[in-house]
């Protein structure tokens, strides 16, 4: 049996060994009904792209630096550091098996977050957000196949996940 890596897939390899289908951006604008930000929020939010814009302007800012500079502090101001939800980094996704075409896909998720009050069958955790980073030279969408396989395994278990590939840029 192949085995393919999903950090190599092409987005039209997701969408035909997982049965995909691109929607409309417009499809789930519904789903994102946000309160103002408030004038801490704003301040916090131009402090993480000053810091960032420092390292960018050395020149390349590599994987790991994008999520400390950027994602851990978006993260962190959006109550993803607060119980329920617990964060998991570089975790191992399950082996997924299509059997119609005998291929096995595999990778590993850059970072998850879970929330453990879920009532979950057989204790499967509920997958509220999945994330995918890339360094500064590579396209954020490069992460793209890569996370909607990621998601693939969490949809066997529950309606939805977000998910988000980011270059920092």
């Amino acid at each position: 049996m192949p085995v393919l890596n999903a950090s190599t897939l092409t987005l039209d390899q997701v969408y035909y060994h997982l049965k995909f289908q691109k929607l409309s951006y417009g499809s789930f604008i519904s789903l994102l009904q946000l309160e103002p930000l408030s004038e801490f929020e704003s301040a916090e939010l131009r402090q993480i792209r000053i810091d960032f814009e420092n390292h960018l302007n050395d020149g390349k800012v590599l994987e790991d630096m994008v999520m400390a500079l950027t994602v851990m502090p978006l993260l962190r101001l959006a109550g993803f550091y607060r119980a329920p939800i617990k964060m998991r980094m570089e975790q191992e996704i399950e082996r997924i098996n299509i059997e119609d075409e005998d291929i096995s896909i595999t990778g590993r998720l850059d970072l998850i977050c879970i929330n453990k009050n879920r009532p979950a069958v057989n204790d499967i955790a509920f997958w509220i957000l999945a994330i995918e980073s890339k360094n500064t030279s590579i396209s954020a969408s490069e992460g793209l196949p890569q996370l909607l396989t990621y998601a693939y395994k969490s949809l066997e278990q529950q309606k939805s996940v977000w998910g988000l590939t980011t270059n920092g840029v």
